[in-house]
Parts: C-alpha cells; structure tokens; sequence
C-alpha cells in the first residue's frame, strides 16, 4: 500500500542489530492538515517534529529500524481524518499514529483508534475530552485549552473581567475551549457581555464586533483556526475595535498566522504551552535553536516547539519499547509509553519532564502568556 511521505526518518539506539532484518523500518502514521486552514500552523508544527527527527537520523536508527512518517492530509476536514486513520491502521507496520491536528478530528477517529488498538501520541489539541477521562489509546503531550483561555480570561480581567467578550467558533473544540475562561466569570459572579458563536465554515465576525463596540469592551478572547482568528482580527480593527485587546489560543501560535494578520499583528495576545523558543536556558529550546540554525533556519515558533517536543517523547517512548529483542509493536509502545516516569525531553539538567502512567494521559500542564511584537515573534 502506497502512502504519500512527510519524509524518511530515523531514530537513535544503542541495541543489538543482529535479530533484525537489513532495511527494517516503523511506521508511524499521521493525518493532518497538510492544506486548508490550519495548513500554516501544521507545516510549523512538521517542521519542528522533523528537525528533532532528522538529527537522530544520523545515529542510526532503534535497533536498526529506521522511522517512517506517513502522512496524509485531511484538509482540517474530520471526514477525511477519520478515512485516512482507517488506511493507516490497515498497515501492520504502522505501529501509532502520531501528532494529529483538531479536536473534532481526533473525537472522529477515537473509535478506530480502540478497534485498532493503536496509540495516537500527541495529538495538536487540547481538548478536554481528550485528557478526561483517560482515553486509554491518547496520549497527550500539550496541556489543555481551557488551562489556557482560563490564563487569558484571568489577565485581561485583571481592570474587570465583565469588560472581556469571547468569540468562538460553533464546534467541539470552540465550546471546550471557552470553558476556561467562563470558569472565570463564574468565581467572578459575572457573565460575558459578549458570548458569540463563529461559523466554521464561513466565519462572519460582523455580529461579534458590532456587540463588542456596542459594550464598550475593552479585550476579547477569540478562538478559532488560525485562518478564521486572523480574519476576525482584521475586521475588527476595521470595525471600531482598533483599541480592543485581542488574546488568542496557542493553536495559533505559528508564523503563517502572523502573517495573515500583517499590519494587525502587533500587540495581539497568543497563550503558550511550551517555554518560549528563545529561552535557551531550557535545554530543548538550545537544543532546537541549534538543530534549527544547521539548516538555516533563523526563527523559531512555538508551533515548532510543539512538533520538536512531540517528536522527543515519541523517540522515548519508542526507545524504551525496543528495550530487549528491538521488536516494537502497537501494543509494546503503549506499554512503553504508560512506563515513562519523569522523562526528561529537555535534553539535560533543567529540561522538560513528562510523566504518563495507566491513569493518567495528560503530559505536560504548562501555560504561559506571549504578545507579538512589531517584528512578528512572539515575545514574552
């Protein structure tokens, strides 16, 4: 079965070659937005697994096997997620699925992911229906998005939280996500002046911004595709919003986003769930700023860091799975992966730590706050 390829990839392993055959490899299956509205965000998010992966290609493989991505695309359509899991999982040689986007997408898929009993590691949402409770094939690495509309809620209410509006899009990962921030009403004893649904798939902004001009609101908190956001965005500096504050959600933490945005960008507040790209004082991000200067890359972007962290847990996990005879399957993986205990993906002392156990799929609870400042990095 023939499969289009992000590219051939391999890992780093210490382990005896002799019981493998030559040319052995793991597949490892992804379907992903590789066009359409979250294409940007997704070709970051790639790039930083691939960067990671790349560098371990030279060290020669886990015991012997080389990795490789296949990958899809869905066109951020969950119709097309769900079909492209089920030629995936038809592979015997695809031992996971890895590092999917959207949560509408990944609620499509759970049901192969339980008749296939294969692992999806690290999926690029932070649906709460993800992490509770416990999916025993989902194994999340990014903390939640209500941690993180929860983190924006509370500073831009710091002047009165009454003052915030939220606009989000009408479907699971919309609804899920401005959970945190209503959290924040609620301790408040208020509720949102504005609270306005987006259309998916033709997002219309025009009801939004009219009532957040009308309320004299002084921020917003917009969730939606980076595409979607961008627009909104736009429209509301046209709008009479030219001195609302904008915060946004970390699914949009990517450069393409910032660049649809243009004049627009500066000042808009975008939630973190990794350290910041240009702290090199945390291992992993020297370590990606290194890999990332090699080829020529001059900035990082958290989406990015994303992909490199995924990529750090999923060679974790894939190194303590071939520990033994180097034969990893589905079902030594997810083991291998319940057994990580304080695994350090930072690459040293002051690196980042995951834990996973049987009960507990969560990874990392890290949220952080980042404006984008004129030149179009993310500053924090």
């Amino acid at each position: 079965m023939q499969y289009p390829k992000f590219g051939t990839l391999v890992l780093s392993a210490f382990l005896s070659l002799s019981s493998l055959p030559a040319g052995a490899e793991i597949r490892i299956g992804q379907t992903t937005g590789i066009t359409g509205p979250v294409a940007a965000s997704v070709a970051d998010i790639n790039l930083g697994a691939k960067l990671y992966l790349d560098d371990v290609n030279a060290d020669g493989g886990i015991a012997g096997q080389s990795i490789d991505l296949v990958t899809l695309d869905d066109k951020n359509q969950p119709d097309l997620s769900l079909e492209n899991a089920k030629k995936l999982v038809a592979d015997s040689r695809v031992v996971a699925l890895f590092l999917n986007r959207g949560t509408p997408h990944t609620q499509a898929i759970m049901p192969v992911l339980e008749e296939a009993r294969i692992v999806l590691l690290a999926p690029s949402s932070g649906a709460m229906v993800l992490h509770q409770p416990v999916n025993p094939w989902i194994f999340n690495v990014r903390t939640t998005y209500q941690a993180e509309s929860e983190r924006l809620a509370r500073h831009l209410g710091m002047t009165g939280i009454e003052q915030v509006g939220l606009c989000y899009v009408n479907d699971s990962f919309g609804t899920d996500a401005m959970q945190g921030a209503l959290k924040v009403f609620k301790a408040a004893g208020k509720t949102p002046a504005v609270s306005e649904p987006i259309d998916k798939t033709k997002p219309d902004y025009t009801t939004c911004i009219k009532k957040l001009v009308e309320k004299k609101q002084l921020a917003v908190i917009m969730i939606g595709s980076p595409v979607s956001v961008a627009a909104g965005i736009k429209a509301l500096r046209i709008g009479g919003g030219s001195s609302i504050t904008v915060g946004t959600l970390s699914n949009n933490a990517s450069t393409g986003f910032v660049n649809d945005l243009g004049r627009d960008r500066t000042g808009v507040i975008v939630s973190q769930v990794f350290p910041s790209e240009r702290h090199l004082a945390t291992p992993m991000i020297a370590e990606a700023s290194r890999l990332a200067a090699a080829k020529g890359i001059k900035e990082l972007t958290p989406a990015m860091i994303e992909g490199y962290a995924a990529a750090k847990v999923l060679v974790a996990g894939l190194r303590k799975a071939a520990e033994g005879n180097g034969q990893i399957t589905r079902a030594s993986f997810k083991r291998a992966l319940e057994a990580l205990n304080h695994a350090n993906i930072g690459g040293g002392v002051g690196g980042v730590e995951l834990t996973y156990g049987p009960n507990d799929h969560s990874g990392l609870a890290y949220v952080d706050l980042s404006f984008i400042s004129d030149d179009g990095t993310f500053r924090r």
